[in-house]
């Protein structure tokens, strides 16, 4: 197998700093080559004399159809007139108005982006004559000024569309051009830089609820391929962490029956009540022990994973717990298929069916999906839990009811083998307080996938 080759974080992204910038700038020059030049407006000599003659603010429109706007100001437009052709164009208008040229000045505003220019100065006629015109002309944002008798200044100017000129349209689709062309690659680049992050913490998320989860693969920059190597690294040291406890704990557990044999042939000749009290001892010890080595084969086991429908669980458990004259009722049904060992998954709901009936004289039990999970509620109607107590609760052999008694307060594994069971698929639990009285234990499991 060919080795892949991986990039730093860095280079890929100055990688894709600089192809981005390439195809822009190759993109914008293909637009501005292949696009043909934008004709200049033409105004003529006849135009701008029909236009001063109006001799008051008004807008009038010339035979090919383009706008000029005149309207009067106290100030010239420009402080005098410059370029050959604008003179001629200012000679000509002058004696077609039998004006002094003095009173008279042309600018621009803003001006053309490429101006057509030839080698010498032609004479004005032959210019002219080139463009198919027999008179003089003005092109673009051309503005003219013709000095009033009054002193003040009549101005005419071209009126621009929505003050954008052709050319300025013209950058900007080159621009829009360019802007579309870079995103496809842009987007395909960061998302293969940002992929491998997103499974690293998604790895990360698995590990924190299933310690055995299994090793990631992730190709991408070099960075974040060791970090990968880290973590599984880690998650390995975890696994066999983890693995030990419960090895050492399942050991323990099956080595102090033994002597809790013997201890019970050794009672034989003990006098009552003597004998008795020792031999509930014993008998509580015993069950401690079987009750520890069941939460072990829980956690160690390999549990066969299969689609099932959670509410046919869920009823099923209550129905065995209703046969019994208990008070279990399923509220809400709905249908939600999850990923699970039907197994596992049973003997948590009939531990939290249990400790409903067992704390709060009766069970009530809804399941429904929100979003993404599929959610188990199972309330009692008991006097609920203090704050403090409620994540303690979850802790191996701590008993809900203070007695000690086993015959009420049981072993005090029941709701750690059930958050062992929804954190082994994927879910959690959690234990609620009801406004109007009781405990809610709320579990919520990832639906699965469909197909």
């Amino acid at each position: 197998m060919k080795p892949r080759l991986h990039l730093s974080l860095f280079a890929q992204t100055l990688g894709l700093v600089l192809l981005t910038l390439i195809v822009a700038q190759v993109t914008a020059m293909l637009a501005i080559v292949s696009l043909p030049p934008t004709p200049p407006a033409v105004f003529t000599l006849n135009d701008a004399a029909a236009a001063i003659s109006t001799g008051a603010p008004r807008e009038i429109t010339t035979r090919e159809g383009r706008v000029l706007e005149i309207k009067r100001a106290r100030a010239a437009p420009v402080s005098m007139t410059v370029g050959w052709r604008r003179l001629g164009f200012r000679d000509a208008l002058a004696r077609r108005l039998a004006i002094d040229p003095t009173r008279i000045v042309i600018g621009q505003r803003g001006g053309p982006f490429f101006m057509y220019q030839t080698p010498h100065r032609p004479p004005p006629h032959e210019a002219m004559g080139a463009m198919g015109y027999d008179q003089p002309l003005l092109f673009d944002r051309f503005v003219l000024g013709v000095r009033q008798a009054t002193g003040d200044w009549l101005i005419v100017e071209p009126k621009g569309a929505f003050g954008i000129d052709p050319m300025h349209m013209r950058f900007l689709l080159v621009l829009t051009l360019a802007a579309l062309a870079v995103s496809p690659l842009a987007w395909v680049f960061s998302h293969r830089l940002a992929s491998p992050i997103a499974a690293l913490a998604a790895g990360a998320e698995r590990l924190g609820r299933d310690p055995g989860a299994q090793a990631l693969d992730v190709a991408g920059p070099k960075e974040v391929v060791a970090a990968v190597a880290a973590f599984n690294q880690m998650q390995d040291r975890l696994h066999r962490y983890v693995e030990f406890r419960t090895t050492t704990l399942g050991a323990v557990a099956h080595d102090l029956r033994t002597p809790l044999t013997r201890l019970r042939f050794r009672i034989e000749g003990l006098a009552e009540p003597l004998r008795g009290k020792i031999a509930g001892d014993i008998d509580e010890m015993e069950a401690m022990v079987s009750s520890t080595m069941g939460l072990v084969q829980d956690i160690a086991r390999s549990r066969d994973r299969r689609k099932l429908d959670l509410a046919s669980l869920v009823e099923t458990v209550f129905d065995e717990a209703g046969l019994t004259g208990r008070d279990a009722v399923v509220e809400r049904s709905e249908r939600v298929v999850v990923d699970g060992d039907s197994a596992a998954l049973k003997r948590m709901t009939v531990n939290l069916v249990d400790n409903a009936l067992k704390f709060g004289g009766r069970a009530r039990g809804r399941v429904f999906a929100d979003g993404d999970m599929a959610v188990i509620e199972i309330e009692d109607g008991g006097p609920g839990l203090p704050d403090a107590d409620m994540e303690r609760a979850f802790e191996p052999f701590h008993r809900l009811e203070g007695s000690r008694n086993r015959a009420t307060g049981g072993i005090g594994l029941g709701l750690a083998i059930v958050r062992a069971v929804a954190r082994g698929h994927g879910g959690d639990v959690t234990l609620l307080n009801q406004p109007g009285g009781g405990l809610c234990a709320r579990v919520a499991l990832p639906i699965a996938a469909a197909g």
